[in-house]
């Protein structure tokens, strides 16, 4: 797998070698991003943005965002094997000024308010297809006031997943490529 584009394309990115963390692959990856530049539903732009990365794995999302000029990305992954290769990632794209990592459960993050002081432009939550507390994310999300006005929260999902979203996020579009789901709402 590689960063698909920005000033880092074409650079590997290290995925972790068990079943246990499924990677974003590159056609969903790429196809985020155009809707995020291109669609007149979002009104942010990847550059000079913060973002958060829940569920982070080897780091595909927020390395791309790093790569297409974001400010900061937060990574938060608490499995020991992907958090070894996510900060191999770091370590090899020599990001380490624009990123913070944290080895901690995301419930228990975003639980606590006094860790979540940072403004958010975008949130990209990626848990695995089997969790099923996706609106106690959002809902957690929204309530701390972790996005910013113009903000967006991208979540992954498998096209067949049928959770109705919470009534707090706005559904701006939603897409299916492939076996995934994409959901982006502020």
């Amino acid at each position: 797998m590689r960063i698909i584009g920005g000033n880092l394309k074409g650079k590997k990115i290290y995925l972790p070698v068990d079943k246990n963390t499924r990677p974003l692959r590159d056609m969903v990856k790429e196809s985020i991003f155009n809707l995020i530049e291109h669609s007149k539903k979002i009104n942010i732009k990847v550059e000079n943005s913060k973002v958060l990365d829940l569920f982070s794995g080897s780091g595909s999302f927020g390395l791309e965002c790093i790569s297409r000029k974001a400010q900061k990305v937060f990574f938060i992954e608490n499995y020991p094997k992907a958090s070894k290769i996510l900060n191999k990632n770091i370590f090899h794209l020599n990001v380490h000024k624009q990123t913070k990592v944290l080895d901690q459960d995301c419930f228990e993050f975003l639980g606590d308010q006094k860790k979540v002081s940072e403004k958010f432009e975008i949130v990209f939550i990626d848990p695995p297809y089997k969790e099923k507390k996706i609106n106690y994310i959002i809902d957690e999300i929204k309530n701390n006031k972790i996005l910013n006005k113009n903000g967006i929260m991208i979540i992954h999902r498998h096209k067949s997943d049928n959770l109705e979203l919470s009534n707090k996020l706005e559904i701006l579009d939603t897409r299916n490529y492939g076996i995934s789901k994409i959901t982006i709402g502020n």
